[in-house]
């Protein structure tokens, strides 16, 4: 067992082997390192101030990621290389992205200006040929700016990404490829003592081992919603066990009966396998959190924490998911619309942990749909989150799954929805009614500040005629503003 986390620092190996659990990057940039060229803005993950590229290997090959340093804890860097703004000048001068920046004046106040040079620096990186405006708005949606305006910064991120790669970073991948897998010694991680650490198990073993004796610690994962914790409500959290070094389980894969997701995957990593399922999963994903959030944040960590209004839970509920619980008293599985009791309550046991999502592949005669509706598009909470799979023969709805965020205290499938529309033609609006009037009595959705409870009650109840007049084949360039579905042959929409 390591005691202390190592990672790459401008080249070399750093190792810290004294720091409280709940310290974030941020606080060790700023205070330890007096690294302030990264700011912090919102402290919560959302204006992207802080954002850092944090370099891993991803099957072999160096992926630079931007995060949110404010929310993420600084153990989970260990195997990381950490590259902040003050790396990237190199003794020819500034970095491709900081130079356009500065000839395309894409900096007023200049206090985001770190987070937006980080979060370019990784879409630099990513070397995509043919980069559009929109690719450059979707990848900065995480980094807010008050003053300067987005159109010289889109401006310069063309500018910079036009001619490839060509900065010291990449000069040097093969060598930091080489560091980074010196790093992966498959070695437990443990800081601090037996009542104060911070614990990152390489193991299931050493997981379940330690968790079982520690019931009282609290499981991290990606720590978007963790870090606020710490953040906002200023927790103390002195046992914290880092879920994202544990061999296997960040594993997805694809099989004869669908998909298999690894609880600790980031949205990064499983949003190639979630996407293929339906284009719809792909624009919702899209739309939760922003590039630095989806590096970290994972699907399972969104099921874990049980909230109402997670995006991930109804769609996948729509789609008959299930998920495998493990603890030292062996494993089980449930579909995961079983895992929600109630408001705030999860059948999960003592020690239990969160460790694969199943989703089976969409059946022959079966139309998908998803939305999600939310005040703001981008880095926004749903007011509502819908997501229906109906199972469809010559015209006639034959099975119904609707599932649905924030209509309730857990993500809540419209059982009696789904049983007035079996039977129902896709031809005959009329059929639909019972079913659109059957979402009224399927919940009693609470107002807050996000939406009133009536409102919900119309969306809801919108949204289903919408997914019905898409399915029945109108055109999606009828029903949204984004994310439209192409018509094809035989009536399925695709993008």
């Amino acid at each position: 067992m390591r005691t202390a986390i190592r990672f790459l620092r401008k080249g070399q190996v750093v190792e810290l082997d004294r720091f409280e659990p709940t310290t974030t990057l941020l606080e060790y940039l700023r205070l330890s390192e007096h690294a302030t060229g990264t700011k912090e803005g919102c402290g919560e993950g959302d204006c992207g101030a802080c954002t850092i590229a944090l370099g891993r290997l991803r099957d072999g090959k160096l992926v630079y990621e931007p995060v949110n340093s404010c929310i993420l804890l600084l153990g989970q860097i260990d195997g990381c290389e950490l590259v902040t703004v003050e790396d990237l000048e190199g003794p020819d001068g500034l970095h491709p992205v900081q130079q356009a920046l500065v000839d395309l004046h894409g900096s007023q106040c200049g206090f985001c200006t770190p987070g937006f040079v980080m979060n370019l620096f990784t879409l630099y990186h990513t070397n995509t040929p043919g980069l559009t405006r929109q690719d450059v708005n979707t990848w900065i949606a995480g980094n807010l700016c008050r003053c300067t305006g987005y159109r010289p910064i889109v401006d310069a991120a063309l500018e910079a990404c036009r001619n490839g790669l060509n900065d010291a970073f990449a000069d040097r991948a093969a060598e930091t490829e080489s560091k980074l897998a010196a790093l992966q010694d498959g070695q437990d991680v443990r800081v601090g003592d037996g009542e104060h650490f911070f614990f990152a198990p390489s193991s299931f073993q050493s997981l379940l081992e330690t968790y079982g004796e520690h019931p009282d610690a609290t499981l991290v994962s990606g720590s978007t919603d963790v870090g606020l914790w710490v953040t906002k409500h200023l927790r103390d959290l002195p046992k914290v066990i880092y879920l994202g070094r544990v061999n296997g389980l960040s594993t997805c894969y694809e099989d004869e009966q669908g998909i298999r997701l690894g609880a600790g995957a980031s949205y990064a990593v499983a949003e190639q396998f979630l996407t293929a399922i339906d284009p719809d999963l792909e624009v919702v994903i899209s739309r939760i959190g922003s590039k630095q959030v989806r590096a970290s944040g994972t699907v399972g960590g969104n099921i874990a924490n049980g909230s109402p209004i997670g995006d991930m839970p109804p769609m996948l509920i729509a789609l008959g998911a299930e998920i495998e619980l493990q603890s030292n008293r062996g494993r089980r599985a449930l579909p995961l619309e079983s895992f929600f009791i109630d408001y705030g309550k999860q059948d999960i046991a003592e020690n239990e942990v969160l460790t694969s999502i199943s989703v089976p592949r969409i059946g022959e005669g079966q139309q998908f749909r998803a939305y999600k509706i939310s005040k703001r598009f981008d880095q926004d909470i749903s007011a509502v989150m819908a997501a229906f799979c109906l199972t469809v023969t010559d015209g006639v709805i034959e099975a119904a799954r609707m599932a649905f965020g924030g209509m309730a205290g857990i993500p809540k499938r419209a059982s009696g929805a789904e049983a007035a529309l079996r039977g129902a033609s896709l031809a005959d609006p009329n059929s639909w009614q019972d079913a659109l009037n059957a979402i009224e009595s399927d919940f009693i959705p609470m107002s807050d500040m996000r939406a009133s409870s009536s409102y919900r009650r119309d969306v809801a109840r919108g949204l289903l005629e919408k997914a019905l007049l898409e399915i029945s084949e109108a055109s999606s360039h009828q029903t949204r503003v984004h994310g439209q579905r192409e018509l094809a042959a035989g009536g399925a929409h695709v993008n």
